[in-house]
């Protein structure tokens, strides 16, 4: 699923916010949860890194060699491939950072949750 800010979601599971405190001695009274089935908007991504040149490049060239590598002159394939290992690095890190999606979202009661990450919501 791709979040993008105005998009409409509902929590797809229970959230436990936190507890609960009342009088004087801040004694706990229970939990705060925000339950699943509450829909809100997403004010904000965050952790959504956009593709870098070198990113690109590394998908551009991973694909024409496994389209075209087997037909290239060896000389070619080899510089190819050297081309292809000097960005798999930033390829590498592209896909660690990219695994995290957080968002911001107002829940239509009137709470915010920020950084919640996108596994708990569906789209509408």
């Amino acid at each position: 699923m791709t979040l993008e800010e105005g998009r409409r979601v509902r929590l797809a599971e229970d959230l436990g916010i936190g507890e609960a405190v009342a009088g004087e001695h801040r004694a706990v009274v229970g939990l705060l949860s925000l339950g699943a089935g509450i829909e809100g908007t997403v004010e904000r991504v965050d952790g959504e890194l956009p593709e870098s040149h070198e990113v690109r490049e590394y998908q551009r060239l991973k694909a024409l060699f496994e389209d075209y590598g087997h037909t290239m002159p060896t000389a070619s394939r080899e510089r190819l491939e050297a081309e292809i290992a000097a960005l798999e690095p930033a390829w590498a890190a592209y896909r660690e950072r990219g695994k995290r999606v957080t968002v911001r979202v107002r829940w239509d009661n009137g709470f915010v949750l920020d950084e919640v990450h996108q596994d708990v919501l569906a789209p509408l």
